[in-house]
């Protein structure tokens, strides 16, 4: 330590002057003065008897309590901030798992969504799909309505040859192998409405 870094300053405590040097700053020093005089005063004021080497005791026993209670105070406030320091870290830590729930309920609410437009392209696929299958199935209707009424024409119209001569005869069988070829095709369509049938029934039944 050398020369300018030491303070000296006079002050006047309980009526005396004394003399100080330390490298605290002058101001520190009058404050810490001033301070002294007033709870030797206090003291004084308050009753207390004897010298004043007493007086100075006293003094200092209350003013090493100031300093115990300060001590005790940063202590509080050094534990209370550790504990706040730790609250802060307990909480940035439950922030970042909200983040991250947050994320993760963001990334399954596309892959419900994902999959709900699957299902929802699929359906209408298959909507598509049992249109078509109504559609044929009342094309096959109209055409084996439309047989039916040929084949009941084929009947009446033979019934009516069959009463004729002899001469119809060639007619007869005509008009025989036309209601056969009638009746094969009447059966075909009647396999493929079944099995139309069949495949709306299935396509309903996995919807």
């Amino acid at each position: 330590m050398t020369e300018t870094d030491v303070s000296k300053v006079t002050v006047k405590i309980y009526g005396q002057e004394y003399t100080f040097s330390s490298p605290k700053s002058k101001d520190d020093l009058i404050r810490i003065a001033n301070h002294v005089d007033e709870v030797m005063k206090e003291m004084a004021a308050s009753g207390a008897q004897g010298s004043m080497t007493r007086i100075s005791i006293l003094t200092a026993i209350n003013v090493t309590g100031e300093l115990f209670a300060e001590r005790a105070a940063q202590a509080e406030y050094g534990r209370e901030k550790e504990q706040l320091e730790k609250d802060i870290q307990h909480y940035q830590q439950l922030w970042e798992e909200a983040k991250r729930s947050h994320l993760q309920y963001k990334e399954d609410a596309k892959e419900v969504q994902d999959q709900k437009d699957a299902i929802q392209e699929k359906l209408n696929a298959k909507t598509i799909e049992n249109d078509n299958l109504l559609r044929n199935a009342s094309d096959r209707e109209a055409v084996i309505a439309k047989l039916q009424s040929d084949v009941e024409q084929a009947n009446a119209k033979l019934r009516s040859v069959s009463d004729q001569s002899e001469d119809n005869s060639e007619l007869i069988r005509e008009l025989k192998d036309k209601l056969k070829e009638i009746e094969g095709n009447y059966f075909e369509l009647q396999m493929e409405n079944i099995q139309l049938k069949g495949d709306l029934e299935r396509f309903r039944n996995n919807l």
